[in-house]
């Protein structure tokens, strides 16, 4: 297959009052020690977290997209049939300051809720997940395991609701899926790399459909 490539920096608004910005929890940047990232902490006023027994990180606010700013030149360069890698790293959080302009502001954006949004937004036919797994399952790791081949999304959202998909793991993916399908979305198809041409097929993956 013969494609063109663009790679677009995204834009993508989110709410400076979302409830967030209270409570910071994704670390960014380096490996600190406990003497600098105390005096960043008191310079800079940065919330600073140990992180996983190797040294002090930084932590910002991680809010729900609402919008991608640049969709319409997305838009525009899947028209024209090339392939766009956009939303990177859940794309740049931005915001409309008091004069409609666009600033910047310190967050990690959820890569799963931005690419639901962008999908939504896109009107794609099929919104693909790529993960470690090759299907989803509830109860993970236990005797009683099931794997999903299809499930409706009202199903799949009594699952989620029940806890069946951690915060940390899979979670993020299934609240993204839900969310392009109430979206107006038709289908997600959640399975792994080494899986997606057999999942296209129908032979594994978890199709979430209306």
């Amino acid at each position: 297959m013969s494609k063109e490539v663009a790679c677009v920096m995204t834009q993508v608004l989110v709410d400076p009052r979302d409830p967030a910005f209270e409570n910071p929890t994704k670390p960014i940047g380096p490996f600190l020690t406990a003497f600098r990232a105390s005096q960043l902490k008191k310079e800079k006023k940065w919330p600073m977290i140990e992180d996983s027994g190797r040294g002090y990180r930084r932590v910002v606010a991680s809010p729900i997209p609402q919008r991608i700013l640049n969709i319409d030149v997305i838009r525009a360069l899947v028209k024209e049939g090339i392939c766009v890698i956009a939303a990177g790293g859940g794309g740049i959080p931005s915001y409309y300051d008091a004069h409609e302009n666009v600033k910047g502001v310190d967050a990690v954006i959820d890569k799963d809720y931005t690419s639901s949004l962008l999908a939504a937004q896109l009107k794609a036919d099929l919104f693909v997940i790529l993960t470690n797994v090759d299907q989803v399952a509830i109860n993970f790791g236990k005797k009683n395991e099931h794997h999903l081949l299809k499930v409706r999304v009202k199903e799949i959202q009594r699952y989620y609701d029940k806890g069946h998909f951690p915060p940390g793991s899979m979670g993020p993916k299934i609240k993204a899926a839900i969310d392009f399908i109430e979206n107006g979305g038709k289908e997600v198809l959640i399975t792994s790399a080494r899986e997606l041409v057999r999942a296209l097929r129908g032979l594994t993956g978890t199709r979430v459909t209306q």
